[in-house]
């Protein structure tokens, strides 16, 4: 007997729809019509049945932390680094940790089974370091969790700072971070950049850089990032986070960083969330759109990814890790309203954040771990439209959450009532 049955499901790559079977946590078959019986069965009824949300960016021992000590009321990256320096001698084990896993409650509730956080690692006791291994291991088989050494003052910067990020490497933390535009100079930055990829190399680590997030055209530390990588043979390990200096270099050196980017098979990720409202900070009009060159990397063959980010926190007072809400903003504001862009946008919050954090048991498809989304939605162009009700969020064949079918009823003055769930259709 199954352990599991969803029928009458419509996959992302379009088709008739398809009935899905479970059986031991993983995905026993996909076909037009499976006749077997299961200990339970979803009817899918047309919906959409997804790979679970990726978010392969994100800051999980700030968030929540809106207003405290208080509200960043200009809006600018500096002044969120400025007021998350004077909560964290404020910061307690029991309320970051509370907020963290209130947080990965809503990301379960919507769909987002996989994260990967940065934790700041130039407080000297580690305490978030400490605290997000726990929750790690707490909410292992229910959500991916990889933790990122992140030096937000920078690694060099930082008094002691390569010691405290080796420490948190030892405690068991997954990826090597960095920040070398936050460096004291720019050849800083450039050194930070070697030491770190030198660093992951050693111990067979991937790397995770906040890299460029900076209107300046000259910051180009993901140049160093891309040789660096293919230097220390990390091609396919290494994640470019934010790069939103590139929307202001030139097409010319653009032209150039492409090829080096897709040579050293870096990752990149894209947060339209967060860049559209931090960055072009400095300008009047003509105003930057502050998001880094997503339709190009991808026709240069670089894997893209969008995350979240932030979800109320010093640098961003709304959220809710609703990764379809990323992909809507960055199908707007990067101009990627096409069929094939907003395709695009769908596999940078699923299959695109997968391949950056090398999640191999990923996918609907035989064999693979039995983690899917059934969305109240026909396919992902829908998807991204509507940001649609999670019916269903299944975990290793295991139903972890629910929400019944959203419709608005009508009642209109002289006409039978009526429901209304916003689907075009065409007579």
């Amino acid at each position: 007997m199954l352990d599991l049955l969803v029928t009458g499901a419509t996959l992302p790559e379009g088709g008739g729809p398809v009935d899905i079977a479970v059986k031991d946590g993983r995905i026993a078959e996909i076909a037009p019509r499976i006749t077997a019986q299961a200990a339970r069965t979803i009817d899918a009824a047309g919906n959409l049945a997804a790979p679970p949300f990726v978010d392969p960016h994100f800051h999980m021992d700030a968030t929540l932390s809106l207003g405290l000590p208080r509200m960043n009321e200009s809006g600018t990256l500096l002044e969120g680094i400025r007021i998350w320096g004077e909560l964290k001698p404020e910061l307690t084990p029991e309320a970051v940790k509370a907020r963290a896993l209130e947080l990965l409650d809503w990301s379960v509730a919507r769909g987002t089974l996989a994260v990967r956080t940065h934790v700041d690692v130039t407080d000297p006791s580690l305490m978030a370091v400490d605290v997000l291994l726990e929750v790690r291991e707490e909410m292992r088989g229910l959500v991916d969790i990889q933790l990122v050494a992140f030096p937000q003052d920078g690694v060099l910067r930082t008094p002691g700072g390569q010691e405290l990020l080796k420490r948190a490497l030892d405690k068991g933390v997954d990826v090597v971070g960095g920040i070398p535009h936050f460096e004291r100079t720019m050849e800083d930055g450039r050194l930070s950049v070697r030491w770190l990829c030198e660093l992951a190399a050693a111990r067979g680590l991937l790397v995770d850089m906040h890299c460029d997030e900076t209107d300046d055209p000259a910051s180009r530390h993901v140049e160093t990032l891309a040789f660096e990588t293919t230097r220390l043979g990390l091609q396919g390990r290494v994640t470019g986070s934010h790069l939103t200096s590139m929307h202001s270099m030139d097409n010319y050196y653009v032209s150039k960083l492409l090829p080096l980017m897709a040579e050293a098979q870096l990752h990149a990720v894209c947060n339209p969330l967060i860049n559209i409202h931090l960055m072009g900070r400095h300008d009047t009009y003509p105003k930057r759109r502050g998001l880094t060159r997503v339709p190009e990397l991808l026709a240069a063959g670089v894997n893209v990814a969008f995350g979240h980010d932030c979800v109320m926190d010093p640098w961003y007072s709304l959220g809710s890790h609703d990764m379809l809400e990323v992909a809507h903003m960055g199908a707007h504001c990067l101009q990627m309203m096409g069929t094939t862009g907003l395709g695009q946008c769908f596999e940078a919050v699923t299959h695109g954040g997968a391949r950056a954090l090398g999640l191999a048991d990923y996918g609907l498809a035989p064999g693979k771990a039995a983690d899917f989304v059934i969305l109240q939605a026909r396919n992902p162009v829908e998807a991204i439209r509507l940001r649609p009700a999670r019916l269903f969020v299944v975990r290793r064949g295991q139903v972890l959450a629910a929400t019944p079918p959203v419709r608005a009823s009508l009642t209109l003055p002289g006409q039978a009532p009526r429901e209304v769930d916003f689907t075009l259709r065409r007579s």
